[in-house]
């Protein structure tokens, strides 16, 4: 079974970049000790002040079932919705190859 990429992409409530920056860092912290949880990183868009984008990616699907299936992962999303204007748009990738594919 081979890693699993995700990018996500999140539109925030005008001018909550900032507090919304602030609340993503405990889940940050967490996640970094994931076993299977390769990267896990927190983005703004240069282009628009209230999207951010999260890059993700696993050793394997199992890796990010675990992962989205966490009671860790649970609470980071329930915080997070108080900040977000709509809903999250995930694209799936296959990582074929390149630097820390």
């Amino acid at each position: 079974m081979g890693k699993v990429a995700v990018a996500v992409k999140l539109k925030i409530k005008d001018g909550q970049r900032d507090a919304f920056s602030e609340a993503v860092k405990p889940g940050l912290a967490t996640f970094q000790s994931e076993e299977g949880t390769l990267t896990y990183i927190f983005h703004h868009d240069a282009a628009d002040s209230n999207v951010v984008w999260f890059y993700e990616l696993y050793s394997n699907q199992d890796a990010f079932t675990a992962h989205m299936n966490s009671d860790a992962f649970k609470s980071f999303s329930k915080t997070l919705a108080a900040y977000l204007d709509g809903a999250p748009e995930f694209s799936f990738l296959t990582p074929m190859g390149g630097k820390g594919a």
